[in-house]
């Protein structure tokens, strides 16, 4: 493991600075030198931190950090940092990736596959229930790697969809492995952290917050080559992961439903908005071209 893996996963377990300005300090300087001067961390962090403070922090706790790992081992936790060669090249190219991954169950499942990110309402009607699982299931069959957020309703109902069709599926989840949220999916993760994969941007003893919901969504987006909203009100979370994936450079799709359901307001707003309808699988298969975005930064 090169140094500058061993600081961004030792600075993001030990929580030495925000994840966001570590990201912004790996994107600086990807070999998180501490050589450079000035260095990249004062300017970031407006002179609040002192670098030679973190550089002893890293290395008072570099020779703890196999025991560290390999206690994540036992739990079935891998961990990879965005310098590592394993860390997916999708959600590399968004504006803000996690600097660290915590994986839990097939990791090599972020290396392979093309991936679909399908999320909705946590209270689906009969006609939503029976929309995700039939399209689900054909997207499965077609060889698509089924994202989502483990959260219930939809997100959940799409995972067991894909499992059920012999698929593959990732749920990313808010908070770390040790505070699985909601409580009513706890079984169905357990199962993917042993036959599929589970994903999170924090510590496994993390706790869920209101705010790691919709970081988790763009993860969701960002790992996948397109989103299927399926039912889900005008201002639902389910909109504001279609709203990510289009800044993220991906496509939208979205199931349409009958205007006298509150649920269909959102899909039908994306699709007035320019999403593409989605019948069946087809309709996906026709607009993705499989090849990877590069995502361009805002000046």
């Amino acid at each position: 493991m090169d140094q500058a893996s061993r600081s961004l996963i030792i600075c993001r377990i030990k929580q030495f600075i925000s994840p966001s300005l570590l990201l912004k300090w790996w994107k600086a300087d990807s070999a998180l030198s501490f050589a450079r001067d000035p260095h990249p961390l004062t300017a970031l962090s407006g002179g609040k931190i002192d670098p030679e403070a973190i550089k002893l922090q890293i290395e008072r706790e570099s020779p703890k950090l196999e025991g560290i790992l390999s206690e994540f081992r036992r739990q079935g936790i891998s961990v990879i940092p965005i310098s590592s060669s394993r860390y997916p090249s999708w959600l590399k190219t968004i504006y803000d990736p996690p600097a660290v991954l915590f994986t839990k169950g097939d990791a090599a499942l972020l290396e392979k596959g093309r991936k679909i990110g399908i999320v909705g309402t946590r209270k689906p009607t009969e006609d939503g229930i029976k929309a995700v699982q039939h399209l689900t299931a054909e997207l499965s069959k077609k060889g698509w790697m089924i994202v989502s957020g483990l959260a219930a309703g939809i997100d959940g109902l799409s995972h067991k969809a894909s499992i059920r069709a012999k698929g593959h599926t990732i749920g990313v989840i808010a908070g770390g492995f040790h505070h699985i949220y909601p409580r009513e999916n706890l079984q169905l993760a357990e199962y993917m952290a042993e036959h599929q994969l589970l994903l999170s941007e924090h510590p496994p003893e993390t706790k869920p917050k209101k705010w790691h919901f919709p970081m988790r969504n763009r993860i969701i987006s960002g790992l996948s080559e397109g989103i299927v909203v399926v039912q889900g009100k005008e201002k639902s979370g389910s909109l504001i992961t279609a709203y990510q994936a289009l800044d993220q450079g991906r496509e939208v799709f979205a199931v349409p439903g009958s205007i006298f359901n509150p649920y269909s307001g959102g899909p039908i707003k994306l699709i007035q908005e320019g999403a593409k309808a989605v019948l069946s699988a087809e309709d996906i298969d026709g607009e993705l071209t499989g090849q990877n975005v590069q995502y361009t930064e805002p000046f």
